[in-house]
């Protein structure tokens, strides 16, 4: 399922709803404006909560948190080491790791589990974030290549790249 996402709501304040392919409002994005960490609420289309996003107080890099209930889902940060390309990683709470790699200033990247490949069972590409879709240049989508994937967790770790590169290259 391809999601699309308009890319100059990512200001904090700034609600927006995440359509699916066929233009149905999916997810709605909750810039809350009084939060100091620059929350983000991620609603599914009913309004319940499948994540809260904010920046980590401290820490050494830059880290994002992706919280469900109350409860740490993934933290998003830049991958140590990468000598060609930059790449960020999501450290799942069930230990697992997901990497974040390709043209991240381009919107044209995927979310993997680390280490890639399908040879191992439930591995492989998750979503693949791209702009190519659109010929608007303020859009682009996420699309969830596999149905037993967190859709609301994916597009949430979209979110948290999008934000933390902004913020390295100096656009935010």
């Amino acid at each position: 399922m391809k999601y699309v996402v308009r890319e100059k709501m990512f200001a904090i304040g700034d609600d927006y709803w995440i359509e699916d392919e066929h233009g149905r409002r999916a997810f709605y994005v909750d810039g809350k404006v009084m939060s100091l960490r620059g929350t983000l609420e991620i609603q599914d289309a009913s309004g319940g909560v499948v994540a809260v996003i904010h920046k980590k107080l401290v820490s050494l890099r830059d880290t994002m948190l992706i919280e469900r209930e109350g409860e740490t889902l993934a933290t998003v940060k830049k991958k140590r080491l990468t000598l060609l390309h930059d790449a960020y990683r999501a450290e799942l709470a069930s230990g697992e790791e997901l990497e974040v790699r390709g043209d991240l200033i381009g919107k044209e990247y995927d979310i993997e589990y680390e280490g890639g490949g399908s040879s191992a069972e439930g591995r492989g590409r998750l979503a693949r974030i791209s702009r190519k879709w659109f010929t608007l240049r303020d859009a682009y989508a996420i699309d969830v290549e596999r149905e037993d994937a967190d859709a609301g967790m994916l597009i949430a770790v979209a979110v948290c790249v999008d934000r933390l590169v902004e913020k390295e290259h100096g656009e935010e």
